[in-house]
């Protein structure tokens, strides 16, 4: 374990062991190291609602867990029986359940100072080895108790740390930097989405949010017309597509299920990839058919659980921009070829930097092993000729094949997964799919799953947050507000509203009764590419005052000129 893990999971014990003398009535559950930081989990039930901890509090448990880092308490582990745990733990349900669960005879205990807590090890020797002001106590938040809400709710106390102060800093500048990019403040204060208690995980999408959504689809479109075919397909299945596609075994309990009054079990479309299967079943293929590639956006609904929902970036609603690509064997090197350059225009047009990541053999895998080696060692070499950087991640692959994901990272720097290219050899098989080859036999096609943005959801909460909600012009919801300076302008700002609708530019009139300033300042929130004021000059002379959204003013111009203008800069997606 790196020396930073080892004081993170030892500042997890500080703060279970500072908590404990400010809130004795408390009782531990768990506290893990976690990327930048650790939390702990801990039951306070049997405090008085009013006494119980708050962000406000966080001062005085860091000054604590400063004070026993100054003592120099050293961690000292050890075995014991299980029956010797349960009665130092016997005032502890959450401790008891784990060991009960633990395998083995022994379970290991550790101790700092006064601090006993039930643990696997993997701490600093002593305190002297925390930086005391490297660390910092960040938030607070509900829990359920394993992560599942049938079980207790359970309070969560955050904190992040690392070896020095300075990387706390920059870590605290960079989260500093998030907050103002924060999709979930973002959105709704754009208009974009919203989210309802009745729907959980299920965004509504607003007007302006929905032209997003259908911009990014149609360039999607546009792109694909030429070699791939849309299809739509049902969105309730009966669970024996499932069974033959294998996801009844491996993804049933991810699934929102239904059931018939007459007890028919159907499940909730989760992907898309078994309705392919039975579109290129619908009839004989032929070598001459293949490649064939059938793509759609049908919306997908997965039952994730509710402690790791995440406004648009984990969602149980979401659009794909999917395709399933049916292929010879020989076709696979040449058919990723055309996907990874799909894949440099689609995210050369956002610039965003991006680079791959090989999902191998998970545990629970159909098919066979050799299958899978051929398949595995077949991306790598597509891979390393892409001259793409790529690294490998073990067990990460689908069950029914190796995958290659798409790892983005915003302007912040921030690594995010959004599309994947999955090579599949099991499912055709499952559903017993053929091609006449070229000398007439039978044989059964390999599929390539394919997504580019990946969850739309995803992907617009992301360029919300890369683009700090100032979209592309070509995205924006409203790309050109009209602000007449009082009353008598309105009439010719609505003729140059009128003159924008017909050039297939959006534009929004602001024609409140405010001054001039406040208006310009409400566009400005609204991050608006740009603004057209127009008063008794402007009209006098008939042009338009143009004002660019992180440029200033660019002053007079005609309006037709300002439409050619806008529609070059919309053409070309930048």
């Amino acid at each position: 374990m790196e020396q930073v893990e080892k004081i993170r999971h030892s500042l997890a014990h500080l703060l279970a062991a500072a908590v404990m003398e400010f809130w004795p009535k408390t009782k531990l559950a768990i506290g893990p190291t976690i990327e930048n930081g650790f939390y702990y989990d801990i039951d306070f039930s049997k405090v008085e609602a009013s006494r119980r901890p708050t962000s406000g509090d966080f001062k005085r448990i860091e000054s604590r867990m400063k004070e026993l880092i100054k003592e120099n308490q050293k961690f000292i582990g050890k075995k014991v029986s299980k029956a010797a745990a349960k009665k130092l733990f016997k005032n502890s349900p959450y401790k008891l359940e784990i060991i009960k669960e633990l395998p083995g005879k022994t379970v290991g205990i550790y101790q700092n100072g006064n601090f006993l807590d039930l643990c696997k090890g993997g701490h600093v020797e002593s305190t002297k080895e925390i930086n005391p002001n490297a660390f910092k106590l960040t938030k607070i938040a509900g829990a359920y108790w394993r992560g599942d809400e049938k079980n207790k709710m359970l309070t969560r106390i955050y904190g992040v740390a690392f070896e020095t102060e300075k990387e706390l800093k920059d870590y605290l500048k960079t989260q500093e930097e998030a907050e103002k990019r924060d999709h979930k403040i973002l959105g709704p204060q754009l208009e974009l989405f919203m989210f309802h208690p009745t729907a959980p995980g299920m965004p509504y999408w607003l007007p302006k949010g929905v032209i997003v959504l259908n911009e990014l689809i149609s360039f999607w479109r546009e792109e694909h017309k030429n070699d791939y075919r849309e299809i739509i397909s049902p969105i309730l299945n009966k669970k024996e597509l499932y069974i033959i596609s294998g996801h009844y075994k491996h993804y049933w309990e991810e699934m929102f299920v239904v059931k018939t009054p007459g007890k028919e079990e159907y499940g909730v479309k989760a992907m898309n990839c078994p309705n392919a299967m039975i579109v290129f079943g619908s009839k004989l293929r032929s070598y001459r058919d293949l490649p064939l590639r059938f793509s759609d956006t049908d919306p997908l609904h997965r039952y994730e659980r509710s402690g790791v929902l995440n406004a648009l970036l984990r969602t149980r609603q979401f659009r794909q921009d999917d395709a399933h690509c049916f292929i010879t064997e020989e076709q696979i090197e040449s058919e990723y070829e055309n996907i990874f350059k799909i894949v440099k225009k689609f995210y050369s047009i956002f610039d965003i930097k991006y680079e791959y990541r090989l999902g191998t053999r998970p545990d629970g895998f159909l098919g066979d092993k050799k299958t899978w080696d051929a398949a595995e060692n077949t991306l790598r070499k597509i891979l390393k000729e892409s001259k793409i950087t790529y690294k490998e991640n073990p067990k990460d692959g689908a069950f029914y094949g190796p995958k290659v994901d798409i790892v983005v990272k915003d302007s912040i720097g921030r690594p995010w997964q959004m599309g994947t290219i999955q090579l599949d050899f099991q499912q055709p098989h499952q559903f017993k799919l053929e091609y006449t080859d070229i000398n007439g036999q039978k044989k059964t096609p390999v599929v390539i799953h394919r997504v580019i943005y990946g969850s739309l959801e995803r992907f617009i909460g992301f360029l919300i947050e890369h683009y700090v909600g100032a979209f592309p012009v070509w995205l924006s919801p409203v790309q050109v507000a009209i602000i007449p300076i009082s009353d008598k302008h309105i009439s010719y700002a609505k003729g140059v509203k009128d003159k924008l609708i017909e050039a297939r530019i959006r534009p929004e009139l602001i024609d409140k009764n405010e001054t001039l300033g406040k208006k310009i300042r409400g566009a400005e929130i609204q991050k608006i590419p740009y603004l057209l004021i127009v008063g008794d000059k402007e009209i006098q002379a008939q042009l338009v005052s143009v004002r660019q959204r992180g440029k200033g003013d660019l002053g007079q111009m005609k309006l037709e000129e300002f439409v050619e203008k806008i529609r070059e800069e919309i053409s070309k997606k930048r």
